[in-house]
């Protein structure tokens, strides 16, 4: 199945990642906010863990490159200097617990969804948006 996904931080304008279509595989039709998390985290390690760590000694961007990237808000040569691979049992534990932590919140279409064990509808059509949030900080007086 193929997930529209939007990323946005509390008091940007801009989004983080602005309607990226990523493709899950093991994901039902009525999933668990847990089930979605553990399914998109998989998804992201496992293309952050099959980029080559091939080293260019002449790195450059084509025209048509840089502004494909431009699009997405981050124009880079996506080298990874970090040889280790993701650990992708840790990085699902890790997003669990930020998401407890209220560390950012999960909404389908216009829809927050609250509680990880909860489900939800999920189609081809629906926007999944996470929206990283920030702690004000400052003295109580």
């Amino acid at each position: 199945m193929n997930l529209i996904i939007n990323a946005r931080q509390a008091g940007r304008k801009h989004a983080l990642i602005e309607k990226q279509t990523i493709a899950i595989d093991d994901l039902p039709g009525n999933p668990s906010l847990r089930a979605l998390l553990t399914a998109v985290v998989k998804q992201q390690v496992t293309a952050y863990n099959d980029k080559p760590a091939e080293k260019q000694l002449l790195p450059f961007l084509s025209d048509q490159q840089i502004t494909g990237q431009a699009d997405h808000g981050k124009v880079g040569f996506g080298t990874i200097y970090n040889e280790n691979k993701a650990n992708l049992l840790k990085a699902q534990e890790t997003a669990l617990q930020a998401y407890e932590d209220g560390l950012f919140a999960v909404f389908a279409d216009e829809e927050e969804l609250q509680h990880l064990d909860a489900t939800f509808k999920l189609t081809p059509q629906t926007v999944i948006t996470f929206i990283r949030l920030t702690f004000l900080a400052g003295s109580h007086w």
